[in-house]
């Protein structure tokens, strides 16, 4: 069943390809149309929110009390997307892991250029401690471009003296805006989602006149040292392969504890079709233990 699923999947992703060289306002309006379709399910809350000076969504499930925090980057290749377009797979994360998730809705490219998407992500965290929420009950996660920022933000963090956060999870990461990695080209006739001209185009919206190659954009260029553990989960089939591979490899490097998880023959974020492809379903179950036991193991330590 998984195989036909899949193909079915690609088939139905490549009908709704996105045209990145679209002015940014149609593009934008593309994207919330076609994510607008997505059923939230019922036992979702969201609840605008201001966390740092920076505006967000908070999620939570129906029921249930959490005290551990994902703080949430959606993806978007800095461009589109928002808080709003990613509660779909942040209510299925929440609801796995038994945690609050706090979506930020960071400044977009063009008009707000790097480092406004990272000054947003920092403010926010921050914002999380200045209420009082230990490091070690706060997670970061993120999709595409939104994977790359909390690798970014991490980094941030670090190099201003901040308490890090108990882990990441990244999934499908877009981390190397200087788009070098092999698999940009190797893997664009399998890649139902993404290009390689459609990511060219988008770059220099971001990038502005900064250095595509700083770390603090294109997180495969940075040293790792002292992160806490990461999750990054990546699909076959995308051109952005190399970026989730070069960042694990940083990571090993560097000592940071690091589970890389390749999955056969998926598409981009294809965790947020776990509804009907059945690898995204196991990969959110997996990453939920996985955040379920950096928060018991960074409380405990901290306690101790």
């Amino acid at each position: 069943m998984s195989k036909q699923q899949q193909l079915e999947l690609d088939a139905i992703l490549r009908q709704g390809q996105l045209d990145f060289g679209a002015d940014v306002p149609t593009l934008r309006a593309a994207l919330n149309d076609l994510m607008a379709r997505v059923p939230v399910a019922g036992d979702v809350h969201q609840k605008p929110t201001t966390i740092g000076g920076v505006g967000a969504l908070e999620v939570t499930i129906q029921g249930t009390d959490a005290a551990n925090v994902i703080l949430y980057f959606h993806g978007g290749v800095y461009v589109i997307g928002s808080a709003a377009t990613s509660v779909p797979l942040v209510g299925d994360l929440a609801r796995r892991t038994g945690a609050k998730a706090v979506i930020v809705d960071y400044r977009l490219a063009p008009e707000h250029p790097y480092p406004a998407a990272v000054e947003d992500a920092q403010a926010a965290y921050e914002g999380l401690l200045g209420q009082g929420i230990d490091p070690g009950q706060i997670a970061l996660a993120g999709e595409s471009a939104g994977g790359g920022l909390a690798v970014a933000t991490l980094l941030a963090l670090r190099d201003a003296g901040t308490p890090l956060p108990s882990c990441a999870f990244l999934m499908s990461p877009y981390a190397d805006l200087t788009l070098s990695g092999d698999t940009i080209l190797d893997k664009q006739a399998v890649d139902p989602i993404l290009t390689p001209d459609g990511l060219r185009l988008r770059v220099p919206d971001y990038v502005a006149a900064a250095d595509a190659a700083d770390p603090h954009i294109s997180p495969v260029f940075g040293d790792f040292s002292r992160l806490p553990p990461l999750l990054i989960q990546v699909g076959s089939h995308e051109i952005l392969l190399s970026d989730a591979l070069t960042l694990a490899a940083r990571a090993a490097t560097a000592d940071v504890p690091i589970t890389l998880e390749v999955t056969s023959g998926v598409p981009h974020v294809f965790q947020g079709f776990a509804a009907v492809l059945d690898e995204g379903d196991a990969a959110l179950d997996r990453a939920s233990a996985f955040l379920k036991t950096q928060f018991v193991a960074t409380q405990s330590t901290r306690a101790a």
